[in-house]
This record gives C-alpha cells, sequence and structure tokens, in this order.
C-alpha cells in the first residue's frame, strides 16, 4: 500500500484478532481481516504493520462493566507485552467496551446473509479504531 502511513487496530480474542485500518490522513477506519491465533500470529501482524506502513498500533483494551480488570484485560496485556518485543511501532491502548456487541448489531441489522464470529472481530476492531481516532481529534481540538 502506498501513501501515508496508517492506524491499524486489534481486538485481541482467544481464537481470533480483529484487525482494522485507518489511513492517518484520511483518518477513515475499516475492517481489514481477521488472524486466527496461530503459534505465527506476531509475524502475521509484523507483515500487515510493513505492508500498511502502520505508524502506531491501537489495541482495545477490554474491561469489566465497571471498567475494572478482568481476566480478558490481564490476556490482553500480555499479548501486548509480546507483541511489544516483535515491533518498535508504538502501541497504544483503547477502551473496547461493548464494541462486539455493537459489531455484531450492525451486522445483524444490515446483512440478509450469513456472517461468522471473524466478521464481527474485523467489524469490532474498526470501531476500537473510530473511537481512538474520535478521542485523538477531539484532543487536537481542545
Amino acid at each position: 500500500m502506498q501513501g501515508t502511513a496508517t492506524f491499524l487496530a486489534l481486538d485481541v480474542g482467544e481464537r481470533r484478532i480483529g484487525v482494522a485500518l485507518a489511513d492517518a490522513g484520511v483518518r477513515f477506519a475499516h475492517p481489514l481481516t481477521t488472524l486466527e491465533r496461530t503459534a505465527d500470529i506476531f509475524e502475521q501482524i509484523k507483515k500487515l504493520i510493513d505492508e500498511h506502513r502502520a505508524a502506531t498500533i491501537i489495541v482495545g483494551l477490554p474491561r469489566g462493566l465497571d471498567g475494572q480488570t478482568t481476566e480478558q484485560t490481564r490476556r490482553a496485556e500480555a499479548f501486548v507485552d509480546e507483541l511489544q518485543q516483535h515491533t518498535d511501532v508504538p502501541i497504544r491502548w483503547q477502551d473496547e467496551a461493548l464494541t462486539s456487541v455493537k459489531a455484531e448489531a450492525e451486522l445483524k441489522a444490515t446483512h440478509k446473509q450469513a456472517y461468522n464470529k471473524a466478521d464481527v472481530d474485523a467489524l469490532a476492531a474498526t470501531y476500537i479504531l473510530e473511537d481512538f481516532i474520535a478521542e485523538q481529534h477531539l484532543k487536537e481540538r481542545i
């Protein structure tokens, strides 16, 4: 992909990782793919980082409904700790509250054809990235 640097968002799950992308200049997020969590997951992510010239990686931070740390929070943190060993690209957290629920609701409402969990994961990553972009834009305006 040619052009400006991009944001790459990850919705980290136990079995899959939803991936979304946004051009840093345009700031429009879209689902990219869903990766299966296999032994070479970090190599797969590194390939996407290089291919799309990712300047920043945004990772969804799962928390409980009251904002508390959960087992899923700890798993995501451990994943990011390991990911940082495979790339020099800065990694930022973004609250992912209810993004998967929102993604599934949208897919149910807008698709007449069947969708799968991978579709939900990629769309959830898109929402994570859109939230990050919106927060950055708001900070720039203040």
